[in-house]
């Protein structure tokens, strides 16, 4: 193979893995076509998207989850919304940034509109509970585009607390392999039109540079960010940290160093990054973060 095909080979497959969910042996073992199918039941069964949940006094806002690229509301979720159910909390999570003709895989299309549907679920969540505010986790494309919606769409009013899970807070270089993309014309392109959402998170992106502008965070919002030093996506993983008031920066190897969780594990089963969730939506009854979590 040819250096520069092999290059555009590791350059897709980089961009593949951005924020996808590789699923776990439970949803492994079923067809996507009857996950597509039974999303409704599946959800509800394990006790999330349940709209007949009331919030408790203990736990007075709704969880929604948001999936990372190429993710789902189910597969993304698997382990933390269970979790988050047994500890009391009204867990909802939507599909969001679909692609016509595109089935199961989410996040492709282009991130402000994303932002648009997020807008939408929250409102449905907030009349179905009572609340006024939720709190938003997401992965990866999950944890970064919400803040779109706080920022441009008035979401400061109805979120109290932002969660990223390896978020591309301001984009990622893959490596260096998108420094590539000047040199093959019509690669750039193609991105945009079929994958939007993958242009809009190469860093420097038009998209990054007027979410960053002018400031990480708004104000009213408290953020986290939960990071591996092992990401292999949203690279370097620094990047992924915020800076302003009101923000917590967390790597899981400084909570325990024998944490070898990737990209896509310390949003799907990390147990130390969700016990760091479970933290960071109630901070008054934080518990410390170890390798037992």
């Amino acid at each position: 193979m040819l250096p520069w095909r092999r290059a555009l080979r590791a350059l897709a497959a980089a961009l593949l893995v951005t924020g996808a969910v590789t699923l776990t042996p439970t949803a492994t073992a079923t067809a996507s076509a009857s996950v597509s199918a039974s999303v409704s039941e599946t959800t509800t069964s394990r006790g999330w998207n349940d709209y007949n949940c009331k919030p408790s006094t203990a736990h007075p806002r709704p969880v929604v989850l948001v999936h990372g690229t190429f993710g789902n509301s189910v597969d993304n979720w698997l382990v933390l919304a269970p979790y988050l159910v047994r500890r009391g909390y009204c867990v909802y999570s939507l599909d969001y940034g679909q692609l016509k003709d595109v089935p199961f895989f989410h996040g492709l299309g282009p991130i402000d509109k994303s932002a648009e549907q997020l807008d939408g679920f929250v409102d449905k969540v907030l009349a179905s509970t009572g609340a006024k505010e939720a709190d938003l986790v997401g992965h990866s494309q999950g944890g970064m585009m919400p803040r779109h919606y706080l920022k441009f769409l008035g979401g400061a009013d109805k979120v109290n607390a932002l969660i990223g899970l390896a978020p591309d807070n301001h984009g990622t270089t893959l490596l260096g392999l998108t420094e590539l993309l000047p040199y093959f014309p019509g690669v750039e392109d193609l991105l945009t039109t079929k994958t939007p959402s993958l242009a809009d998170q190469v860093a420097g992106s038009p998209f990054l540079t007027r979410l960053n502008k002018g400031g990480d965070t708004v104000p009213g919002v408290r953020y986290t960010v939960i990071a591996t030093k092992y990401d292999e996506v949203v690279t370097p993983y620094r990047s992924q940290f915020l800076d302003g008031p009101d923000v917590r920066n967390v790597t899981v190897q400084d909570l325990c160093r024998a944490d070898v969780a990737e990209h896509v594990a310390v949003g799907v089963l990390d147990r130390v990054a969700h016990h760091e969730v479970a933290n960071a939506l109630d901070p008054e009854h934080a518990t410390p973060s170890t390798c037992l979590s």
